[in-house]
């Protein structure tokens, strides 16, 4: 099936292609795009080396195919998934009783999405099959009218709609939108996209500001996000128009939430959180601070920066911004973690940002992608896209053991395995990745995320190509004055050299933009041999407009020294502390290198450190002298302390935990 399916592919991300066979909802002028004639995002992208290559090729070869085990419960010892036979039993193919979470379909949507993108990099007919099981199997289990959700078929159909505060009904159906474009994206095939369409006319049916609709909004956002992807296959008016409600709707007041519950016979006061859990607090449009659960917040963020670029609204732009502002500038952890506290999973108050007891929860990480790269479709300003590289190189993949078979929910900044062990305010901490979770929504997100991480790194429109993200990669893409292919070849974020090769059939004038990374200070940029002095840099791009040549070549040169970092003194647990950096990747320490009690580790500030290869990881670290500090038997004393000069290195902190348990710091005391 997928020979010849690329170049298909091709056109329809460009927009060009009229789709035909498509039966339901889709329309024959369908179209994929993100962002504005300018800066649409590129999908004809292939990784060809580099760490972002390995994470993304790990993903096709030991990922999906241990998910897929995960997902029928085939992984001894790990918590079993239950996914793929709740929808057996919803599908009448076999007895039983719902087992899991409300939300344990939205698992195998996130897998699918994720086989979706896999089949865009690499043929592979064993994991094709193995999607078109799936999709059969969901097309068994949807009801009539198009209601689709394993829950509450098995539970009970009366029940269904009726907490959507709660049971992530519209949640699974948002990640079940995003597999269907994925899939459709990647094959052709518009089977499950038939099936998600009927899905969507059932939804719109139930819900909206027509009498005897229902004016209700998920508790967990997502299907935001997926109706606007889907509105950009269809060109559905309604699909728009659903999304739109969803998000303008949230927050309203007589609030839904509270006739909901009092129609199902509860209290609303005995809510166990405030509205602000569900970003229902206030209207999207005014909202000041980012608050919440994390990963909820993010997704509303993501579809709100989405819909007001579909829209031309400046006002949902100015929310965007500000509540951007908010989450990186005052809630956000060096790593690109969010979310601060276990309680709901999500933010306090700016500044608040603890190591041991953060949260940060990996889906959050990925949700701040998703959320920056729509704030650059909005507008190519560097900053979005230095938060989305610091989350994704740290706060992502983190979340993935380098084998790819072992996980983080959470993703603290220190940890020690003995006090997680005794200590109750830190039981959500698990100090070794796990095999899979009962509530696994982070591996698939993983997993869909660097599938499909190709298509963060380009956008281009008109005259302009951007490059968002340095990864060895083949991009092809379509400008206003004609086709060209860049050959991108780095060893970054290793190493801060980057060559372009630009290959086309004739000169073309556009402007080449690449982005200064805010960590970066010191450039240098050569087109051919030449070393260019005069250098236009807008909004974070260096902007190199001229007649370009086929075969000519730019290098860009990132200056990449181990840089120390500072938090606001207003985050209290890092005052006196220093983190180290070198280009977009944080460090930390652990005890297998530098023994345990970390805490009694001090950096002078005239420590200077190394880079050298680890072989017992495979990646640079940082190796440089510091100073541990001495203990007496007494609990207390007036002496004063001893520091002892002692060796200490510090490794990548996505690397941290893939050799043996042990204890970890970022922040470490600054002498």
């Amino acid at each position: 099936m997928l020979t010849g399916v690329f170049s298909y592919v091709k056109l329809v991300i460009t927009g060009n292609i009229t789709m035909f066979g498509i039966l339901g909802s889709i329309s024959e002028a369908g179209r994929i795009k993100m962002g504005n004639p300018a800066t649409q995002f590129c999908w004809d992208v292939r990784l060809t080396e580099g760490l972002l290559g390995e994470r993304a090729q790990a993903v096709r070869d030991k990922v999906i195919p241990y998910q897929w085990r995960a997902l029928n419960d085939s992984i001894p010892g790990a918590a079993p998934s239950h996914a793929i036979e709740n929808l057996r039993i919803a599908a009448g193919e076999k007895d039983g009783q719902h087992r899991g979470w409300v939300f344990q379909d939205s698992d195998l949507a996130k897998w699918l999405e994720a086989v979706s993108y896999s089949l865009m990099a690499e043929s592979n007919p064993e994991w094709e099959a193995h999607a078109d099981e799936v999709i059969g199997l969901l097309g068994r289990a949807q009801q009539r009218d198009g209601y689709l959700n394993s829950y509450y078929t098995i539970t009970g159909l009366e029940r269904r709609w009726t907490n959507l505060r709660d049971h992530h009904e519209l949640y699974c159906a948002g990640h079940l939108i995003e597999a269907a474009v994925a899939y459709y994206q990647a094959t052709g095939k518009d089977q499950l996209l038939q099936i998600v369409c009927r899905m969507v006319d059932h939804i719109g049916e139930v819900f909206g500001p027509g009498e005897g609709q229902k004016r209700g909004y998920p508790g967990h956002e997502e299907i935001e996000l997926a109706l606007l992807k889907l509105y950009r296959v269809t060109n559905n008016p309604a699909h728009l128009k659903l999304a739109e409600f969803f998000i303008e709707e949230r927050g309203k007041q007589p609030h839904y939430f509270d006739a909901e519950a009092k129609a199902r016979g509860e209290d609303p006061a005995a809510y166990r959180f405030d509205y602000s859990y569900s970003q229902s607090h206030l209207p999207v449009r005014e909202q000041d601070t980012v608050e919440g659960h994390a990963v909820r917040a993010m997704y509303l963020l993501a579809a709100v920066a989405e819909l007001a670029l579909e829209k031309d609204d400046p006002e949902l732009v100015q929310v965007c911004e500000r509540l951007w502002h908010n989450t990186v500038q005052r809630r956000m952890y060096i790593t690109g973690g969010i979310g601060s506290q276990d309680y709901h999973e999500g933010f306090t108050i700016d500044y608040d940002l603890p190591n041991d007891t953060a949260y940060a929860e990996t889906c959050a990480a990925i949700g701040l992608v998703f959320f920056a790269q729509r704030m650059l479709a909005l507008a190519p300003k560097a900053e979005y896209a230095d938060v989305m590289e610091r989350a994704l190189y740290n706060g992502v993949l983190s979340g993935m053991s380098m084998e790819g078979t072992k996980f983080f929910y959470v993703n603290p900044l220190a940890v020690d395995p003995k006090v997680c062990a005794a200590r109750h305010d830190l039981r959500h901490v698990n100090p070794v990745r796990q095999e899979w979770f009962g509530c696994a929504c982070c591996p698939p997100n993983i997993a869909r995320l660097l599938a499909s991480i190709h298509s963060y790194i380009y956008s281009a429109g008109g005259a302009e190509l951007f490059v968002h993200l340095y990864a060895g990669s083949t991009a092809t893409i379509q400008l206003s004055s004609g086709q060209v292919e860049v050959v991108q070849k780095t060893e970054y974020p290793w190493d801060g050299t980057v060559q372009f090769t630009l290959n086309m059939q004739r000169a073309q004038e556009f402007s080449l933009n690449l982005r200064i990374p805010g960590w970066c200070t010191q450039h240098r940029v050569k087109v051919g041999d030449e070393e260019l002095s005069s250098l236009e840099v807008h909004d974070g791009y260096l902007r190199l407009k001229r007649v370009w040549a086929p075969g000519d070549t730019v290098t860009l040169t990132l200056f990449m020294p181990v840089e120390r970092v500072w938090a606001n003194p207003q985050v209290e647990e890092n005052v006196g502390k220093v983190a180290l950096q070198r280009g977009p990747i944080v460090y930390c320490f652990e005890e297998v290198d530098n023994g345990p009690h970390l805490a009694a580790l001090f950096i002078p500030r005239e420590s200077e450190f190394q880079v050298e290869e680890d072989p017992s990881l495979g990646l640079p670290v940082l190796v440089g002298t510091g100073l541990r500090r001495q203990g007496t038997e007494s609990l207390y004393t007036t002496t004063g302390p001893q520091d002892e000069a002692v060796p200490v290195t510090a490794v990548p902190y996505f690397a941290w935990n893939n050799r043996q348990p042990g204890e970890m710091r970022v922040w470490i005391n600054e002498q």
